[in-house]
């Protein structure tokens, strides 16, 4: 079983390429200690290669739906929202993580999208 990391980003908010590396690093924190603390096996499965690929959407109701998407086939994901000190307005959720988990379940969500 194949256990990988997906970040999803919102492209639509003309972040600059130095804002989505921070929050890409922020969702992949915090999807890494959510399954470190819930699914611990799929956490050391993970953890000797980290894989991780990021992919992109064109707004908060894409974003919005892959979250749905998850919560339904019991994906752990996590939520970025920016604190707003530079380019992005407080509040503004900018990514989610999904996993790390099984390869297959997350591509049946994700599968479509394209890299960032």
């Amino acid at each position: 079983m194949t256990i990988k990391q997906v970040i999803v980003v919102r492209n639509d908010l003309d972040m600059g390429k130095g804002k989505i590396a921070a929050q890409v690093g922020h969702a992949c924190v915090l999807g890494a200690e959510h399954v470190r603390k819930s699914n611990p096996e799929w956490f050391s499965k993970w953890w000797s290669g980290q894989e991780k690929v990021v992919l992109k959407v064109s707004s908060l109701k894409e974003l919005e739906q892959i979250k749905q998407d998850a919560i339904e086939l019991g994906l752990p994901w996590s939520e970025v929202t920016d604190a707003g000190h530079t380019q992005i307005s407080p509040g503004t959720t900018t990514c989610i993580s999904l996993g790390p988990a099984p390869e297959e379940k997350i591509d049946k969500i994700t599968g479509n999208l394209k890299l960032l």
